[in-house]
């Protein structure tokens, strides 16, 4: 049987090599429209920034590797032009008619590249494959450039404005929408946003491209930006013309079933192109991921070789470098379930990375979105060190479809130098069952409004910093202070990072306070938000 390729990107690659290990008789023939074949898409921009400074390390694989240990065939430049289904052959740009058994469609996706007016493609790259990297490389080199201006702020976007600012290069990043990284949440992405900031690279947020005039880039704001070069990262969009054209069913993106089967029974499709379930709403989704990428391939392969085997939905699970940060995040966020008018719960935790009293342990931000049964949404983190350790955890929870009580029970390596006796899985999980149990009712930023807010932290810590018109009262006070606080309004009690509060409110409603509630993040969360915006404004819209 011979099976043909279109695509030599994670999930081609991967399809055309377990097919090889699952059948050694097999004819198997890669077409690769572009001079590169299975390289390291996801260190790109770190290979533009010389911190990964071997080109050959961003070369998985080679034709000759291919053909030397797994006895695969591979056309570089070699792009499709069409599919004759009912021939089952493929023509490619020369006019070579290529037949197959079996085809795959993994062609992957291509960066978005809107027509501006003035736009000068001379000065405008993307970053999608080693080519463009090594453009953008020479390009800064050869003409020592030095101002960049980076349109997106997504995975990629972020990623080339942190390398290229390590440079020592002037970049500016422009994002239309209020926040970076439109996988989590603006409470998350405050923390990566106000890093970049803090390393030198101009974000401007809220504003769009208007036009391109000689060297400038115009904002919709009227805002002008002087550029050497400017690096388009507003996303990419799913190849499906030639789905399209071979008659295959497609909506955004190629339709293909549990077991990655098109339209066509001959043909199937895997990777970037491809439409998935997500695995929260189960519905139609684009989530192009490297290893959602890698594993379609693999169980396109299986199918082929009549094995049967399922694709089960992407969670979306991701992680990004941001300068000191790590920011993960799987399953779905606050605003997906905001749009769908879902009923759900949050909490934030801070935790240590490892036992405090250890050297060198730092906090780490975690936010858990759940619902009233414990079914668990999604859960998102930001901090140095340890953060996708914890949302690795937490997706395999959500993959196995287990609830917060699944977290209070993960059973998770400790020594000091790594984590605490009670993880931050598990003291998540804690905090979300006392609410849904209601011995904890936490408090958010919209609730401060018209609140009696109190600050329950040492009265040394108040004096240095406070919520506006919080009073201090410290915990080791509160049982004699009682009569301070009233109980016809809404309290709201809050400490660093929200267990002292806390425990505070657990003294309060078991001397009979039904009112009190518990600042959710603490003042550390509120402190962060409040170094770069005025947060009654934006906030608590005022």
């Amino acid at each position: 049987m011979k099976t043909v390729i279109i695509g030599g990107g994670a999930a081609g690659a991967s399809c055309a090599t377990r097919l090889r290990r699952l059948d050694e008789k097999a004819e198997i023939l890669i077409l690769e429209k572009t001079n590169e074949i299975s390289i390291a898409n996801c260190g790109l921009p770190y290979y533009i920034s010389n911190v990964i400074n071997d080109r050959e390390k961003m070369l998985v694989s080679t034709p000759e590797k291919f053909k030397n240990w797994f006895n695969i065939d591979v056309k570089l430049n070699a792009e499709v032009i069409d599919i004759n289904v009912s021939e089952k052959t493929v023509i490619l740009k020369n006019n070579e008619k290529i037949s197959y058994d079996k085809l795959v469609f993994a062609v992957g996706a291509n960066p978005f590249v809107p027509d501006f007016k003035g736009l000068n493609k001379q000065k405008v790259f993307t970053l999608r494959t080693l080519k463009d990297a090594d453009n953008i490389k020479d390009s800064i080199r050869n003409n020592n450039f030095k101002k960049i201006i980076v349109i997106g702020g997504g995975f990629i976007g972020v990623e080339v404005a942190e390398n290229l600012c390590q440079m020592g290069l002037e970049v500016s990043l422009v994002e239309l929408g209020s926040s970076i990284l439109p996988q989590v949440d603006y409470d998350i992405s405050i923390f990566a946003q106000n890093e970049m900031k803090e390393n030198g690279v101009n974000l401007i947020l809220s504003d769009g491209v208007k036009e391109f005039r000689d060297d400038k880039v115009i904002l919709n704001s009227n805002k002008e930006l002087d550029f050497d070069i400017v690096i388009m990262a507003i996303g990419v969009r799913p190849e499906i013309e030639l789905a399209k054209k071979a008659g295959l069913d497609v909506n955004r993106g190629i339709k293909v079933n549990e077991f990655l089967e098109t339209s066509n029974k001959d043909i199937y499709a895997a990777g970037d192109s491809i439409e998935v379930k997500d695995f929260i709403f189960e519905e139609d989704a684009l989530i192009p991921l490297a290893g959602p990428a890698n594993r379609q391939g693999r169980i396109v392969a299986d199918n082929i070789c009549g094995l049967r085997a399922t694709y089960k939905k992407t969670q979306g699970t991701s992680v990004i470098k941001v300068f000191n940060y790590t920011v993960a995040n799987t399953g779905v966020n606050e605003k997906q379930l905001k749009s769908k008018n879902i009923k759900y719960f949050k909490t934030y935790l801070f935790a240590r990375n490892h036992a405090g009293y250890y050297p060198d342990s730092s906090q780490v931000l975690y936010k858990l979105l759940f619902d009233e049964n414990g079914k668990i949404f999604g859960s998102q983190a930001v901090g140095a060190d340890g953060v996708e350790k914890r949302i690795d955890v937490i997706s395999t929870i959500i993959r196995n479809k287990g609830t917060i009580q699944d977290m209070i029970d993960s059973e998770l390596c400790y020594a000091p130098k790594y984590s605490s006796a009670k993880d931050a899985v598990n003291l998540l999980g804690m905090n979300a069952q006392n609410i849904l149990k209601g011995f904890l009712k936490p408090a958010y930023f919209e609730d401060l409004r018209d609140s009696f807010i109190i600050d329950v932290r040492p009265k040394i810590a108040y004096e240095l910093q406070t919520i506006e018109n919080a009073i201090n009262i410290p915990i080791d006070e509160i049982r004699e202070r009682m009569n301070e606080i009233p109980r016809n309004k809404k309290v709201v009690l809050f400490c660093n990072t929200g267990y002292t509060s806390y425990l505070a409110s657990r003294i309060l409603v078991q001397n009979g306070f039904d009112n009190v509630y518990s600042f959710s993040g603490g003042f550390e969360l509120y402190r962060e938000l409040n170094r770069t915006i005025d947060i009654k404004t934006v906030v608590l819209g005022e």
